[in-house]
């Protein structure tokens, strides 16, 4: 299933469709490659904005129950 989703770093926003199926870390790396994100290094968590919990990079989006609309924000 493919949703839609912002990713929020520091003083970079990024809106992307992606496959549910795919791991967190793995998209980044993608945004990351093409320009969209910055060269860093990748956070081990993000916070969900909709579920308001942290959710591993290492995991799936479908895994950590991410679905369309959420706003994940590096975490600190």
């Amino acid at each position: 299933m493919f949703i839609t989703i912002t990713f929020v770093i520091s003083n970079f926003k990024a809106d992307i469709r992606i496959d549910s199926e795919q791991k967190v870390g793995d998209v980044l790396n993608i945004l990351i490659e093409s320009g969209k994100l910055p060269p860093m290094k990748i956070p081990d968590y993000f916070y969900s904005c909709i579920r308001e919990c942290l959710i591993s990079t290492y995991k799936t989006f479908a895994e950590e129950k991410i679905y369309d609309g959420d706003i994940l924000t590096a975490a600190k």
